[in-house]
């Protein structure tokens, strides 16, 4: 990873969630192929020792995105059931600071910033540069990634570890380039871990 001031790093991996995945309630297409990226970016990350944070999806059962309540999407990631829930094939250390979102019923939460605590803890731990993948690209990642850089954070989005809903064709490649306009860097592993090569591209 790009080194910058030590200790001012860390990954974000957001809603990386089995109802994102194939067979979920809200499946992200090639959801899983995230999966193997994002465990080597892990294990770059505690080579490094640098923070590792996870967002989740963590709706009440009558949250306001769900169509049984006039939203968008069907149920999912509903508190304390196995589609919250991260993957065990996802390798997140038991260090990884969670955090949860969209856990009021009346209001939706796509940026891991949006009602948590995840700004406080960045800074907390001295973090100024952040690297982001995950689920999925044209929501909760925009967003996260959005909300960082409006924050002050420099941003790396992890181009080969995320994915896209895409309800439209390109919703997934026009969000990749409006991030890049709002100023995050497009991001990409060689070699990892086995070296420490990277490029921006």
């Amino acid at each position: 990873m790009v080194q910058l001031e030590q200790g001012k790093e860390a990954l974000v991996i957001v809603d990386v969630q089995n109802d994102f995945l194939p067979g979920g309630r809200l499946a992200v297409p090639g959801g899983d192929e995230v999966i193997p990226v994002l465990n080597r970016y892990i294990a770059g990350a505690e080579r490094d020792h640098l923070p590792i944070f996870a967002t989740r999806d963590w709706h009440p059962p009558n949250h306001c995105s769900f169509r049984t309540q006039g939203g968008q999407w069907p149920v999912h990631c509903v508190m304390e059931t196995e589609g919250a829930g991260f993957p065990a094939s996802l390798r997140l250390p038991s260090r990884a600071v969670l955090i949860s979102k969209g856990m009021l019923p009346d209001k939706e939460a796509y940026s891991g910033f949006e009602g948590t605590a995840l700004e406080e803890r960045l800074h907390g731990a001295g973090v100024g540069t952040l690297y982001v993948g995950g689920l999925a690209t044209d929501y909760c990642v925009l967003n996260t990634v959005k909300d960082a850089l409006n924050k002050g954070f420099r941003v790396f989005l992890l181009k080969d570890a995320v994915r896209a809903v895409n309800l439209r064709p390109e919703d997934g490649r026009n969000a990749e380039q409006e991030m890049r306009r709002f100023g995050a860097l497009a991001f990409q592993l060689v070699e990892w871990p086995e070296c420490a090569k990277h490029q921006a591209v």
